[in-house]
């Protein structure tokens, strides 16, 4: 039988290096609605449809509203637990995998959505990642089974999960393959999430010069201006190290 993907876009206002990024404007929209944007291009790719997955704290009340006046379904759950939070997410809408689409990164892109979902229905994998540093950094997260998700909210013996890697990739419990593209999304010093202040001076000055009203230009094209604008990409990249290293920091593997 055909396998039921959605898409969750996983944000929160909390952010300790960039306070309340989702909901910073670049352009006319705020951040989250970019993501929201971008997301909903995949609906033609293989997902059935796109949720907010938030917190259930009051200050994420504000992501809600924005979900559902941009037409898309929500999910709320644990704060820390991200884990817990996919599960649930997953099983309310009967999803059998879902895509993670991080929501500080605005140029995650359809077409690999498209190739993960292909890999996944090809060779049946537990979780598909792009978490390698050959790929570009912010274009694809995860794609997780719901059975892999049920089976890691019962082995771990931590309800903080912000950090998934080490129960996905680390734990050794699971199929997981890396995700394969096309050459053009390799290899590429770019740094496509949201951070730091850089970043956000990234993505607006991109956003500008590249004239983007809404979030639709594919990620091929933008890799393309951003390889005859190599000045654009100085000014977030050299933040990639940071930003690795604090990963690298806080990520723990507590199973039970």
């Amino acid at each position: 039988m055909k396998k039921t993907f959605i898409g969750l876009i996983t944000v929160r206002t909390s952010s300790s290096r960039l306070p309340q990024k989702a909901l910073t404007m670049i352009g006319e929209r705020k951040l989250i609605e970019h993501v929201i944007d971008r997301a909903k291009l995949s609906l033609a790719h293989g997902l059935k449809n796109i949720v907010l997955c938030t917190s259930t704290e009051p200050e994420d009340d504000v992501l809600e509203t924005i979900a559902k006046e941009n037409g898309i379904d929500v999910f709320r759950g644990s704060l820390k637990d991200k884990i817990e939070r996919w599960k649930g997410a997953a099983e309310k809408f009967n999803a059998d995998y879902v895509i993670t689409i991080d929501g500080d990164d605005p140029f995650c892109d359809p077409e690999l959505i498209k190739l993960a979902i292909e890999q996944i229905e090809e060779k049946g994998v537990d979780v598909i990642t792009a978490d390698n540093t050959d790929y570009v950094c912010g274009g694809f997260t995860h794609g997780i089974s719901t059975k892999t998700l049920q089976a890691i909210c019962e082995m771990k013996a931590s309800n903080d999960t912000e950090m998934t890697k080490p129960y996905l990739i680390e734990s050794g419990k699971f199929k997981v393959e890396m995700l394969e593209v096309p050459e053009v999304f390799k290899g590429k010093k770019v740094r496509l999430t949201l951070d730091y202040p850089e970043d956000l001076e990234f993505f607006r000055t991109v956003f500008d010069r590249m004239n983007m009203k809404r979030n639709t230009v594919p990620l091929r094209e933008i890799l393309d201006f951003l390889d005859k604008n190599p000045e654009i990409v100085e000014i977030n990249y050299w933040r990639q190290g940071d930003f690795v290293a604090n990963q690298k920091k806080s990520e723990k593997l507590e199973l039970k």
